[in-house]
């Protein structure tokens, strides 16, 4: 997956300040957040590096995320079995599941009648993030997995698949497998999250629902997927960057979520 998130483009006008590319170098510290202490900036015609240095809560915080993170799905384990029934359930409810290897699965959009050959590329936490949404935002879950809205393709992405994705695409952007943030992105990120330990998945949600408003735009198909992908990640980018965001909720795709 292409990890350059390129030039900034807004699929709608989002209002706020947005940060100039010397705002960016320089490490302005209205945007960048509370708590950080910039130590170092490489200047460079794409990108500006930075390091931070963090406090013991900001540490604590983003190695509580990046345990999660470590741990891979295990078909195996009784806690990830569970969590995958749950998934079903919440997707499905009232219909019954015939097993966690059955073709019941491709409903939901995983490749195969096994989904936890589909985990590899997020782990555990891509499952916790899909059942957190459908726990959480139940009726955009659904229009999302029911493809519910819009003038839909006859190559529909498939849901579950894409929610693997999204989890991945959201590591590496926001770097979290770092030992601290090196980007401004994940700089802002890491005080959201300690605003709100569940910043993550709210974020995903948020990516979701905002993956698929700009699939709908595009009126793309199966073959446009990543760069729908690139496309959700640069708004992405360019809305954690809005001075006025204190918590995810304030995010402007925030406002796509339903409950």
């Amino acid at each position: 997956m292409d990890q350059n998130g390129g030039s900034f483009l807004a699929v709608r006008r989002l209002s706020g300040h947005h940060p100039s590319t010397a705002d960016v170098v320089s490490g302005s510290t209205a945007w960048i957040g509370r708590g950080f202490s910039c130590v170092c900036v490489q200047r460079r015609e794409s990108d500006a590096r930075i390091s931070f240095d963090l406090t013991l809560v900001q540490e604590e915080c983003l190695q509580r995320l990046q345990n999660r993170i470590e741990v891979p799905y295990d078909s195996q384990n009784g806690e990830h079995q569970e969590a995958l029934k749950a998934l079903w359930h919440a997707s499905f409810p009232g219909t019954e599941l015939l097993g966690l290897v059955s073709d019941q699965w491709k409903e939901m959009g995983w490749q195969g009648k096994d989904p936890s050959t589909d985990f590899r590329g997020g782990g555990f936490i891509s499952l916790e993030n899909l059942l957190y949404f459908a726990r959480n935002y139940p009726k955009s879950f659904e229009e999302l997995l029911c493809k519910q809205n819009g003038d839909r393709a006859l190559w529909e992405y498939p849901f579950a698949v894409a929610g693997v994705n999204i989890t991945f695409m959201l590591i590496q952007m926001l770097d979290l497998q770092a030992a601290k943030p090196r980007s401004l992105i994940g700089a802002v990120f890491l005080n959201l999250l300690i605003e709100n330990d569940r910043a993550f998945d709210i974020l995903y949600c948020i990516t979701f629902k905002l993956m698929d408003q700009k699939w709908l735009e595009m009126h793309a198909t199966y073959m446009d997927f990543n760069t729908v992908i690139k496309s959700t990640r640069r708004q992405l980018e360019r809305e954690l960057l809005l001075e006025d965001i204190q918590q995810i909720e304030d995010m402007p795709s925030y406002s796509f979520l339903a409950r």
